[in-house]
């Protein structure tokens, strides 16, 4: 017997059974991800004060895990489509645990970077092959609804639990135990999920093309750090060649994938407009979000006087918000329409951006949560619809690429979120210049003022804190008003590139 899904999709296969115990080993991936994302945020200020990174270091540390797995993903997810997308999540997840420990034991700044690198090359396992085994899990349209829903509100979670344990342990212990967190996720995740994840790849998946990994590293890579260079330092030569070089790596890897009879990345995939659609809506929301988070911890800590566990805490609404949109966001779209849901989504958060301009140091926490809030709600609704989109846009044997290019989308969106609006702040910091007797270092970061601050006389001290707390602030409030503008933008172009999209249209 067959189902209307077409003559492949047996009843059986239609519903596996297990899927839904499978469904609770996928997510734990997602939580380690998801809580190794949030926890640096909190550490960034005792970073600063251990390691004295300079303020591009900072940035570095900040965004070099997201340059590499966005220039990865694409790859790993077609590696995955290959030797079976089981066995490259329990690996990646293994050597993902075994990274996490040399961040926590990093003693420099450029050792660090390097740690949080390779990080990124084994967190570029992870994401596609969880997306994929979903696609593979569950052929029911509206089952694999809920299942993306749970997946997006798993990783919501883990942008809740990470800044509270990540709190409580800088409080308690030093900043290398928020990365040693990892550690059980890890081995719980290895051990149940070598026996109840089921093992999918390509029947006939072709050779891994290693010229077209490279193109594709250096070509994201290279875009990228042109676009970090040239917002932190200004136009320099080293900007454009490497966007230069970046670019040509693209572009040659581009019509590379043309040509293959069967290619890392099936480039006709992005004909379809939702498909197109929603890979920019996530890329664009990222990028507006994701420079404004980076600096909204030290906001709280180095400005408000947060300790850190209050901090995560604080952040918590965002968290809540996006994890109840995201278990009813498919049965919303399906209601209304694909692009109410994901452009409503997107534009509330351009909302709440929008009121994050007016903030000050001491800006009462009700805008700062009522804000933290709706961004949560609209982001629940617009990734978890996008995600089904993309995902189920493709048949199940490319579902491993589709699931990279959408989170090429979040980590390209994350890392010229991080480098552009990350600038911003820091530019405008800089501009600070304090009293007589103000340490150079004061003016790398907020973190470096504070550091120094110990170290002055109160009648120092007092006024250059004050004068580099407003620098941040303002450099905090510029940055959400580009990220603002970038959101309202993504809307608009979800409410003209998703028309006519709906879920039960999808295979």
């Amino acid at each position: 017997m067959t189902s209307a899904l077409g003559p492949e999709t047996t009843i059986e296969e239609l519903k596996r059974p297990g899927r839904w115990l499978a469904l609770s080993v996928l997510v734990l991936a997602v939580l380690l991800v998801a809580v190794d994302a949030t926890v640096l945020g909190l550490a960034t200020p005792y970073i600063s004060e251990d390691l004295a990174p300079t303020g591009t270091q900072l940035l570095w540390i900040g965004d070099v895990y997201s340059f590499v797995i966005a220039g990865l993903l694409v790859s790993m997810g077609s590696l995955g489509d290959r030797v079976g997308r089981k066995r490259l999540l329990l690996v990646g997840a293994t050597a993902f645990g075994a990274i996490s420990v040399l961040n926590a034991y990093a003693h420099t700044p450029e050792l660090l970077i390097l740690a949080r690198a390779l990080l990124g090359v084994a967190g570029a396992t992870l994401m596609p092959a969880t997306l994929a085994l979903i696609r593979n899990l569950f052929h029911d349209p509206r089952e694999r609804s809920l299942a993306i829903g749970i997946w997006g509100a798993t990783a919501s979670a883990g942008t809740a639990v990470g800044p509270v344990l990540g709190g409580f342990l800088l409080e308690h212990f030093w900043w290398g135990s928020v990365f040693l967190i990892n550690l059980p996720v890890m081995a719980v995740l290895v051990a149940v999920g070598a026996k109840l994840l089921p093992e999918s790849r390509t029947p006939a998946p072709g050779p891994w093309d290693l010229a077209g990994v490279v193109l594709s590293l250096v070509g994201m890579v290279g875009v990228v750090y042109a676009v970090k260079e040239t917002a932190s330092h200004g136009f320099t030569w080293s900007a454009p060649a490497a966007g230069l070089l970046g670019a040509g790596a693209l572009y040659g890897f581009v019509r590379r994938q043309l040509t293959l009879p069967v290619p890392l990345l099936d480039m006709r995939l992005f004909r379809h407009r939702g498909f197109s659609g929603a890979v920019l809506a996530d890329l664009l929301t990222v990028l507006g979000l994701s420079g404004l988070v980076f600096f909204l911890s030290q906001y709280l800590q180095l400005v408000q006087g947060r300790r850190p566990f209050e901090a995560g805490l604080a952040e918590l609404p965002a968290a809540i918000g996006a994890v109840a949109a995201g278990l009813v966001a498919g049965r919303a779209a399906r209601r209304w329409s694909v692009r109410s849901v994901v452009a409503g989504g997107l534009a509330a958060i351009g909302l709440a951006l929008a009121a994050l301009t007016v903030i000050g140091q001491s800006t009462g926490y009700p805008l700062l949560g009522a804000a933290l809030l709706v961004v949560g709600l609209g982001a629940g609704f617009s990734f978890t619809v996008t995600a089904d989109v993309i995902l189920s846009s493709v048949p199940k044997e490319q579902a491993g690429a589709a699931s990279a290019v959408s989170e090429t989308a979040y980590e390209l969106g994350a890392a010229l979120g991080i480098a552009v609006l990350g600038s911003i702040v820091t530019g405008v910091y800089r501009g600070f210049t304090g009293p007589a007797g103000t340490p150079a270092e004061a003016h790398e970061s907020l973190g470096g003022a504070v550091e120094a601050a110990s170290q002055l006389p109160a009648g120092i001290a007092g006024p250059m804190l004050d004068e580099a707390r407003q620098s941040f602030v303002d450099g905090l409030t510029l940055a959400a008003g580009a990220g603002a503008t970038v959101l309202l933008a993504a809307a608009a172009a979800a409410w003209f590139m998703l028309r006519n999209q709906r879920l039960d249209d999808l295979p």
